[in-house]
């Protein structure tokens, strides 16, 4: 059971770096006309965070996530890697 939950792990590490990476790649190919389609994307999330007073505390909740073609592509690698491994 030990295996599993690493697979997972580095699975989840994997995706994650195949996001961060394609997100990064797109944004830098936003600036190059060819190549200006891998940033097209959506953003979704909450556009005003939320924030709990609490007189001692303020706790601010907010999540925003962008996806855009590149980062797509960067998941796919990920995982087309994770399957050769």
């Amino acid at each position: 059971m030990a295996a599993r939950d690493k697979g997972t792990w580095i699975l989840l590490v994997f995706i994650c770096s195949g996001l961060v990476i394609g997100g990064l790649l797109g944004q830098l190919a936003a600036q190059v006309d060819w190549l200006s389609w891998l940033s097209y994307g959506q953003e979704f999330g909450l556009k005003n965070p939320v924030i709990l007073e609490l007189n001692v505390l303020r706790i601010t909740f907010g999540l925003s996530i962008n996806i855009n073609i590149a980062s797509i592509i960067g998941l796919a690698v990920a995982l087309f890697i994770y399957r050769k491994i």
